[in-house]
């Protein structure tokens, strides 16, 4: 008799949900990415701190509409959950946060996120952090939800910390970077934890 293990998260369960908005401090919001937030997403890709910890490639407007198309997608296809950074008074994008890495049948997944120099400063993504990691447990199901980082990287690390995901310890060598291999910090929390 084989004893199987049901999903964590149920296949369509992330996909009969529509993506939610969420209020941040600073008159700040977290919404899903539109077509007039491109030059945004092409300006992230050229600025020097976010080429550096999250390496993305340099994109033209046109792909980076591609790209934010493709997002949406990714949330139909139970893949990721990939919000803007925005003021809430309307505006463009100062930074993303999201969960990647989804595995629905086991429950977890990884934060990733960036801001622009306009939304620096602020502490926007410890209170984005927080918001999107209580949907990630509260709404959709997931058990456990990580964060990973360059050593080097202390902002990152504060981000993580103050958001209320310990660190569990480092992975040697675990990304490439341009200036050569990083080990990484592994943060994580459980559907369990107390909240941050």
């Amino acid at each position: 008799m084989i004893n199987s293990i049901p999903p964590v998260v149920p296949a369509g369960r992330m996909r009969a949900l529509p993506q939610p908005e969420f209020e941040l401090p600073s008159d700040m919001l977290l919404r899903s990415w539109a077509a007039h937030d491109v030059p945004a997403l092409v300006e992230s890709c050229s600025d020097p701190d976010i080429r550096h910890w999250n390496r993305p490639a340099l994109l033209t407007p046109a792909e980076a509409e591609e790209r934010i198309t493709r997002w949406h997608g990714r949330w139909q296809a139970e893949e990721a959950a990939i919000w803007a950074v925005a003021p809430a008074a309307g505006g463009p994008a100062v930074g993303l946060i999201g969960v990647g890495d989804l595995d629905l049948a086991g429950g977890s997944g990884e934060i990733l996120y960036w801001l622009l120099p306009a939304g620096r400063g602020r502490g926007l993504m410890v209170a984005a952090t927080e918001r999107v990691s209580r949907w990630a447990f509260e709404d959709l199901g997931l058990q456990r939800v990580r964060i990973t980082h360059s050593v080097a990287n202390p902002a990152s690390c504060a981000i993580a910390a103050k958001a209320g995901f310990p660190l569990e310890g480092t992975m040697r060598g675990a990304l490439l970077h341009a200036d050569g291999w990083h080990d990484e910090h592994l943060h994580a929390r459980l559907r369990t934890d107390a909240p941050a």
